[in-house]
């Protein structure tokens, strides 16, 4: 997991070539593009942990499976917490229900925490308008 520092990280675990993965959103509006982007990103990002975290499996969270946990990042939008207001906070977990697509969920507490720490420039971009 900690192998996967960078965007292009994760596509090399997952053979992707990076500029062939990255969708061309300049069609979208300009105040769009850069979230779209980060959650394209993010989407690979996921996967790639995931799969490494699942002995280089791939793994998708099993919605009809109440049993079996479901983790995210979770942030904090306070002032004073980071320059920017946005800061990671914890990641929270869900068995049958959840706040964030599937895409962005992931194996273990451990995966989301790193994920929410390492790419929380890409989760910034997302989240924030």
């Amino acid at each position: 997991m900690t192998t996967i520092k960078s965007f292009e990280d994760a596509c090399k675990v997952l053979n992707l070539e990076p500029e062939k993965v990255t969708p061309d959103f300049s069609m979208f509006p300009e105040k769009h593009q850069k979230a779209m982007t980060a959650h394209a990103k993010l989407v690979i990002i996921a996967e790639a942990i995931n799969f490494v975290e699942n002995d280089n499996k791939p793994w998708s969270p099993d919605w009809t499976n109440g049993k079996w946990d479901k983790y995210c990042p979770w942030f904090d939008m306070n002032n004073g917490s980071a320059p920017s207001g946005f800061s990671y906070f914890d990641y929270a977990y869900w068995r049958s229900t959840t706040n964030v697509g599937s895409r962005l969920c992931f194996i273990s507490s451990e995966a989301a925490r790193y994920a929410g720490k390492q790419f929380i420039d890409l989760y910034r971009d997302y989240f924030v308008i």
